[in-house]
């Protein structure tokens, strides 16, 4: 039996239209024209994108952005070009970036044994680096994390805030940021337990399915997850476009755990939990198209792929066990 095999199943609750909590607010669909209005001196706004592939599109204000990856279609200079300038012009204080395996120069190993299965003519990795990372992007608040911790805070005196960034999903055809089945435990196991996780690809059977009804998120990060004493309170990723959504994720105790001497002390359902994101902005799937006459394309960041919004108060803490 395997580790994911050994996890006590959660129960996602999810709405369409999104959901609240005691410390969360958060808007899966609404007028982008009148998004929901910030709730206060006392909160922080994230918004949640992913997958944007060079697309540009209207994105609500708040103070935290946070992209989840595939910035590019292919992580070409001039597309790679496209989206950081897009993003360095939005007013969000603090945007948090990842790579995602269509950003192939990023994975400047891979890359450079394996760039002519995409690329006519090959990209400079460091050119392509210093695109997404650079201290022109950290003065206007723009962070690139590639497999690394970063703390900010949104207002003076205001709460410290911790972020983990991973660009990292489990093998889809041989594209960047791909590990194989015995990797991804150790290749997991290097993310922290932080305020907010941002990885590219989903934890297995957590808004992962994909239109060939396969769950295609990493049994080895949600296994990870699970044993964290205080797991992330919000949890972005993409990929997947078209599971594209939000769910609360309680963390039941896993068999061992309820066996242990201290069982009785895990707290009760709905006080270990993660708000998960698939902040997916590029259509894909039924969703794609309209319904209606004509079944036109929905653009990217359109209806059904708009940017997720996820209010979170202040003083909200991860729970530990």
């Amino acid at each position: 039996m395997s580790e994911s095999d050994r996890i006590v199943p959660a129960t996602h609750i999810q709405d369409s239209e999104g959901f609240h909590t005691p410390s969360a607010r958060v808007y899966i669909s609404y007028d982008p024209a009148n998004p929901p209005s910030h709730p206060g001196a006392n909160w922080t706004r994230f918004v949640c994108i992913s997958d944007t592939h060079s697309r540009t599109f209207s994105v609500p204000s708040g103070d935290v952005l946070l992209h989840s990856g595939d910035l590019s279609r292919l992580g070409q200079e001039d597309d790679i070009r496209v989206t950081i300038e897009w993003l360095r012009s939005l007013d969000h204080g603090v945007k948090i970036i990842i790579a995602g395996n269509h950003d192939l120069p990023l994975h400047e190993e891979w890359y450079e044994d394996s760039y002519y299965g995409f690329h006519d003519k090959k990209e400079s990795s460091t050119t392509i680096r210093s695109l997404v990372d650079s201290d022109a992007n950290r003065d206007r608040g723009l962070i690139y994390l590639q497999d690394e911790r970063y703390t900010f805070s949104t207002k003076e005196g205001g709460r410290e805030w911790s972020v983990y960034g991973s660009p990292w999903q489990p093998y889809f055809g041989g594209w960047a940021f791909n590990y194989l089945p015995e990797e991804a435990s150790d290749r997991v196991s290097a993310i922290p337990e932080v305020d907010i996780l941002l990885t590219h690809g989903p934890p297995h059977n957590v808004l992962d399915k994909t239109f060939t009804n396969v769950n295609a998120g990493c049994p080895a990060l949600l296994a990870h997850l699970s044993k964290m004493r205080g797991p992330p309170l919000l949890h972005v990723f993409g990929h997947i476009h078209e599971a594209r959504g939000a769910v609360r994720y309680p963390w039941l105790p896993t068999e061992e755990d309820q066996g242990s001497s201290n069982a009785e002390c895990t707290p009760p359902l709905g006080m270990r939990e993660t708000i998960m994101v698939n902040a997916a902005n590029q259509p894909l799937g039924r969703q794609a198209i309209r319904p209606g006459p004509g079944g036109q394309r929905i653009p990217c960041g359109g209806p059904g792929f708009q940017p997720v919004i996820v209010d979170l108060l202040d003083s909200a803490m991860r729970p530990e066990m």
